[in-house]
């Protein structure tokens, strides 16, 4: 007999989501796991931080105080609960999980998950003196705590995708060599691993659907990896083969997408929609793992300072160099780094002061916070009254900022002590995969041939018809577009090239970037690299994790195919 689905929610994108969110996963439907992302490349930066004020911390505090109202919850419902909450500590929140379950007079099994932790052995493993070392796990340490009755399971860096590959190879007995049925589990992890935007957040078209308070997703996943994205009834947002498509193209790079336990190939799944709120993902087919462990490393690099003035109405170029080259010449000691950037957002003729304004940026960087303290922000104040006209601040002087820096390494899996610990106190080593081997590299496209003649065009924002989600990976980040038919596709495919990716996006046109086609999703995909600096902690880009950077390629004026723009108006 075929086993029946289970169905793993998702009640986290990041930490800071929706505090409700986990109690309304609970109430709002049948589930039989409950999972939550915590964890993002700039959180392991923040807990590090936590961590050297007090060894006792470095976990997600909000997921202790979800349970507090939840807890007996998801025990009275058998719903497991596993999350990735643990961050650098997850012993840690572990004991604060099973005092709580105490408190409670609950019966709850809580296991962790860790040996993620490079930092103590990073000098030895060749990773340098960071702050933070973690190497992203697999799901088999889930599924081994699972296995032996755990209740939740808190787990420290592992990838998002694992908390529903360690859930559903539990309940269907996966082993390492069902690459397949992994590869589906990674696919529908990596979809509602971010939450709501599964279900209609960050949606291109969010004008075609119902927005509202938003519902979390639901993946029910079955035993050969195939899955249907779903969300509870009643709640708010959308599951349809676009929300799902723009959630499978976020911070990927090509049609490989590597995990520990499987690699799956993103070019192989097929999208369905099977009923409202009801999309099918099938087909995924997976290959061996790669050997090595990505770790994210995080390194404290000084102290950051920042001060923004205002230029109102003429001469706003001219009033910008004024004003940096007096602010330059008055520095009492010149910082390492100083970065200037004018936006100018003014308008001529405004009705408006605010239109009529344009933001003068400038941030320094130091080893010294002295160098780049209040003294820094106090000399632009000392130039109130002897610079430009219209002289104003957005802010008081203040002292500055820690700030760090991402960086990726790579370690062999076999140098990783993956541990699962149970309530028992009985602890178990979980061996890497047994099949993992050096992964076969995606080689881009910059372009797929000449444009096929599609008829008559019209001057249109692109993304009248193309819709796009974006993000950051270190300092890389991603767009990827989709289209939501197949002539739309043959059209985007061929049209926008990288060269063509560079003219509409001038601030990457000297920046590597890296094409890579989707066909089954009706997508491509494009990797820039570079164009967050040394990542979301450390640079100062208007839009620093790359989030806005697909509206703003949708919102371009290129020339459309007429007969698309009708369409795209009547759906």
């Amino acid at each position: 007999m075929t086993p029946t689905p289970v169905r793993i929610g998702n009640a986290s994108g990041f930490y800071g989501d929706r505090f409700s969110a986990v109690e309304e996963m609970l109430t709002g439907g049948e589930l039989d796991y409950l999972t939550g992302d915590y964890l993002a490349e700039l959180t392991m930066l923040i807990l590090g931080r936590d961590r050297m004020k007090d060894r006792s911390r470095g976990y997600a505090k909000t997921f202790l105080r979800q349970m507090e109202g939840s807890l007996g919850l998801a025990l009275d419902k058998n719903v497991k609960v596993v999350v990735n909450a643990g961050g650098l500590n997850p012993h840690g929140l572990a004991v604060a999980l099973r005092e709580l379950a105490d408190t409670l007079g609950v019966a709850a099994r809580v296991a962790f998950v860790n040996g993620d932790d490079l930092q103590p052995r990073a000098a030895e493993l060749g990773l340098g003196a960071p702050l933070t070392a973690n190497a992203y796990l697999g799901g088999f340490g889930i599924k081994a705590a699972l296995d032996r009755g755990a209740d939740v399971v808190v787990t420290g860096r592992v990838t998002d995708a694992s908390l529903v590959v360690g859930s559903a190879a539990s309940a269907f007995s996966w082993e390492h060599h069902d690459l397949d049925a992994i590869a589906g589990g990674v696919v529908a992890g990596h979809v509602i691993e971010c939450g709501t935007q599964a279900t209609g957040g960050n949606y291109s078209f969010f004008r075609d659907i119902t927005m509202g308070r938003l519902g979390f997703p639901i993946a029910e996943v079955a035993a050969d990896g195939s899955s249907v994205i779903t969300k509870h009834e009643g709640t708010g947002g959308a599951v349809t083969v676009g929300t799902v498509s723009a959630q499978l193209l976020y911070e990927v790079q090509g049609p490989r997408y590597l995990n520990p336990d499987a690699t799956a190939l993103l070019n192989t799944i097929e999208l369905g929609q099977q009923g409202p709120d009801r999309v099918s993902i099938t087909g995924a087919r997976g290959e061996a793992p790669p050997k090595d462990l990505k770790v994210s490393l995080n390194h404290l690099a000084g102290t950051r300072n920042q001060i923004d003035v205002v230029l109102t109405g003429l001469d706003i170029q001219e009033k910008a160099d004024l004003f940096r080259e007096q602010f330059e010449a008055a520095l009492p000691i010149q910082p390492a780094e100083l970065v200037w950037d004018l936006s100018r957002l003014d308008r001529s003729d405004a009705d408006t002061e605010e239109q009529a304004s344009a933001l003068l940026r400038c941030v320094a960087r130091d080893r010294d916070a002295n160098t780049v303290g209040r003294a820094f922000s106090a000399t632009a104040v000392e130039l109130a009254l002897a610079s430009y006209p219209g002289f104003t601040m957005t802010a008081p002087p203040g002292n500055g900022a820690p700030y760090g820096v991402f960086e990726p390494a790579y370690v062999d899996a076999a140098q990783v002590e993956h541990r699962v610990t149970q309530s028992d106190g009985v602890s178990v080593v979980i061996g890497p995969s047994p099949l993992r081997t050096e992964p076969r590299r995606d080689e881009g496209v910059p372009d797929s041939g000449p444009v096929v003649d599609q008829g008559p065009t019209r001057r249109a924002p692109i993304g009248e018809i193309i819709g796009a989600r974006s993000g950051d990976k270190g300092g890389n980040a991603n767009i990827g577009l989709w289209a939501r038919s197949d002539d739309e596709f043959t059209w985007l495919d061929q049209f926008l090239s990288v060269d063509r990716l560079k003219q509409l996006l001038p601030e990457i046109a000297e920046l590597t970037v890296h094409r890579y086609r989707l066909p089954n999703l009706r997508a491509v995909n494009f990797v820039i690299e570079e164009v967050l600096g040394r990542g979301v902690a450390e640079n100062v880009r208007f839009d620093p994790q790359a989030k806005g950077l697909g509206e703003w390629l949708r919102s371009r004026v290129v020339d459309l195919p007429e007969r698309f723009i009708t369409v795209s108006q009547e759906v």
